[in-house]
């Protein structure tokens, strides 16, 4: 990636209520300052925020910024796909971020596509090269893989499927980045691999996401933020100083930008950004 523009994104989530729609539009222009190249809106377990994924990427560009919906394929069928892909190609929306994604809960079966390279595959087939496309990878590995290099050749599938760039799991540990980065690179991956970057507000909510998806919180960081205790302020003093330091090592160490799952707060990205002097 030597002399190419690193990329830098915000990540939201459809807001369920008028007042949450009201706070992102005010999160948007407030990071929106900070020249983001897109933002994305996420997809929720098996589409189910579909029609507010769309709605809020079309507020998104209506501010005046650039935005990508996320797309999964489990638990809907080729179909329901092909409708939301042309649905987003008539809005003359030109980037998409391609994912697997959950299943709904009580939900047995996983739609027509089982794997998010299937997904990547038939975006190809169905509309040619109209679509930028980013996918996802994990530099701790996808929980469900049963060995690294499984995991390893699931990346690789997608990039041969025609994915344009990939975006990591937030992790915490830079050097597990760097290894994966270099093990994709050794496999022909070109395309550029963003890290994923989570602010730490809560811990409670932390500990309880990096359990779901197999992000390690090491276990110094883990006993830090357990001793804090009820103490707010010091969790997010500690986890800004913890967040910073790890950025400032991912750019120093050539990573080609950043994505930061925001949850729809302004204040930590933006803070984030000035103490990085992004």
């Amino acid at each position: 990636m030597a002399g190419a523009a690193r990329k830098f994104s915000f990540e939201f989530y459809p807001p369920k209520t008028e007042e949450g729609a009201a706070k992102l539009q005010a999160t948007v222009r407030q990071l929106g300052q900070l020249k983001p190249d897109f933002f994305s809106c996420t997809y929720g377990a098996g589409g189910s925020t579909r029609e507010g994924t769309l709605a809020t990427v079309l507020r998104i560009r209506e501010a005046g910024f650039h935005a990508a919906p996320h797309l999964s394929c489990v638990a809907s069928t080729r179909e329901q796909l092909r409708e939301v892909i042309h649905q987003y190609k008539s809005h003359g929306i030109r980037h998409i971020v391609a994912l697997r994604g959950d299943l709904p809960s009580g939900l047995a079966s996983s739609g027509e596509f089982r794997y998010a390279s299937e997904l990547v595959r038939f975006i190809r087939e169905e509309t040619g090269d109209w679509f930028h496309v980013e996918v996802a990878c994990y530099p701790e590995y996808h929980p469900q893989a049963r060995k690294p290099q499984q995991d390893l050749q699931a990346f690789k599938a997608k990039i041969d499927a025609g994915a344009n760039a990939a975006i990591t799991q937030y992790f915490y540990n830079p050097d597990a980045y760097f290894h994966f980065a270099e093990q994709a690179r050794a496999l022909g991956i070109a395309v550029p691999i963003v890290p994923g970057v989570m602010p730490i507000n809560n811990f409670s909510q932390l500990a309880r996401f990096s359990d779901a998806c197999g992000a390690e919180i090491p276990r110094w960081m883990r006993l830090k933020l357990e001793g804090f205790g009820d103490d707010a302020a010091s969790v997010k003093a500690f986890g800004m100083d913890v967040v910073t330091d790890l950025c400032d090592k991912l750019l120093a160490g050539g990573a080609p930008g950043l994505h930061v799952y925001t949850m729809n707060m302004a204040g930590p990205a933006s803070t984030l950004w000035q103490r990085l002097g992004l």
